[in-house]
């Protein structure tokens, strides 16, 4: 049986793919970000996850990501509402 979410991930652009795993990657962006932007969960993240990387990679990211503070806004100290590095973007 297919993961729902993954049909839904395999629907989007190639761009938004690519923005999805960027988002998942990175370590300040939280899972809640990723639910607004894209409407999946963070088990939904989780299995999109498995099948983009390899094995090796995802355990690692997952080893990372479990219990983060900056990966689940209910963990993150008040105040801190942005989901990245203010000079992420910066030209």
């Amino acid at each position: 049986m297919r993961h729902p979410a993954l049909e839904r991930y395999r629907r989007l652009p190639a761009d938004e793919r690519s923005r999805l795993i960027e988002m998942a990657w990175e370590d300040r962006t939280p899972f809640e970000a990723i639910e607004a932007q894209f409407g999946l969960s963070e088990a939904d993240t989780v299995a999109i996850m498995r099948r983009a990387l390899k094995p090796a990679a995802f355990r690692r990211w997952r080893q990372r990501v479990t219990g983060r503070v900056t990966k689940h806004r209910a963990l993150r100290p008040a105040g801190v509402e942005r989901a990245h590095c203010p000079t992420q973007y910066k030209p």
